[in-house]
């Protein structure tokens, strides 16, 4: 095999996966691939999500975090890929739309051949995290461009530069390329686990977030696959993604609010808390940094809500019982009330 010899080291060199000759694959190399794997591969499951009738559209669920797979641009794997979008063409019929999460692309390129080959009319849409949008920018480059990877819930999308063939196979198949921010990509790993009862990583969960987000309004009421291609999530990873979704959600909220030091003052504020059915998680006093009176403590609290109705009884609640508040990420809020301690400090 032919040595590619570059400043740091050698590595070995694919002609096929060559970027002066990038290879375009075609329905004929995904129904090929399709008829040889076909014993060493599980047919994931594609169900009608329990989702469906708050977002105003029949949204199914490929499943293909069950596989046990790899991929990053060989036009073989890309073909092997394309077969995930045979088996959404079987499984959901009149499908309208498919939104395929990317990474390298390749996943896009095998999918968007076969189901634009099979039904030209459907959909097919790229979903990226916003931190590395490397197929976005592509199409505006006309040609696979780097980007600075940032921290990333969705880290098995972050791939820095779309493979060559990936870009050439799918530019011209892609209906659409959309980013979502990593916020909806928590709530749609939070919403995955408490409805569908799947644990799905954050580049597999961006299709769920897209719609969450309601970055395709024009999708209502038709039939729209999303595929959850990746399970690979740290548990610790999973914690966070969870906790971010809740705060993301305003079902965990977390706020400062000063009270009287006297005997009792703490406990007051639990009884507030508790009267309207918010769970407290945790609390925490300072003392040595409240300015004014000397007989007062800041209290900061981090409790559990129904959602954003429930937060706004509980804010409702502090504004009408204390003076001195602030709820994080509400600063200009809290300013209106004309606090005694710093902005500066609260944000800490």
């Amino acid at each position: 095999m032919e040595l590619y010899k570059c400043d740091i080291s050698t590595v070995e060199f694919d002609p096929m996966c060559d970027k002066e000759n990038p290879q375009r694959i075609s329905f004929e190399d995904v129904s090929a691939a399709a008829f040889r794997i076909q014993s060493g591969i599980v047919k994931t499951p594609c169900v009608k999500s329990h989702m469906s009738s708050s977002f105003g559209m029949d949204v199914y669920l490929k499943n293909d975090f069950l596989q046990h797979t790899g991929s990053y641009d060989h036009p073989h794997i890309m073909a092997g890929q394309g077969t995930v979008g045979l088996e959404i063409v079987s499984q959901v019929p009149g499908v309208d739309a498919v939104l395929v999460p990317v990474g390298g692309g390749g996943l896009l390129a095998g999918v968007a051949t076969a189901i634009k080959h099979l039904k030209p009319h459907v959909l097919i849409y790229g979903v990226e995290t916003e931190k590395c949008p490397s197929m976005k920018l592509a199409i505006k480059c006309e040609e696979p461009t780097s980007v600075d990877i940032r921290s990333t819930l969705a880290d098995g999308l972050a791939v820095p530069t779309v493979g060559y063939n990936a870009y050439r196979t799918a530019k011209d198949l892609i209906d659409r390329m959309i980013t979502v921010n990593e916020d909806w990509i928590a709530r749609a790993i939070l919403r995955l686990v408490e409805q569908e009862k799947y644990v799905v990583e954050g580049g597999g969960a961006v299709g769920v977030a897209a719609i969450m987000a309601g970055l395709v309004p024009e999708l209502a009421g038709k039939k729209v696959v999303c595929i959850l291609s990746g399970g690979n999530i740290d548990t610790t990873i999973l914690g966070r993604c969870l906790e971010r979704g809740l705060a993301a959600e305003q079902r965990l909220v977390k706020f400062k609010v000063t009270v009287s030091d006297r005997p009792g003052g703490i406990a007051e504020l639990c009884k507030l808390i508790a009267s309207i059915g918010v769970s407290i998680k945790d609390i925490m006093q300072e003392r040595a940094w409240v300015y004014g009176d000397i007989f007062s403590v800041r209290v900061k609290v981090v409790c559990e809500t129904r959602g954003p109705e429930h937060l706004e009884e509980l804010r409702e609640m502090i504004a009408s019982s204390y003076r001195e508040f602030y709820f994080t990420g509400e600063a200009d809020y809290y300013a209106r009330r004309q606090s005694l301690f710093s902005l500066d400090d609260v944000s800490h």
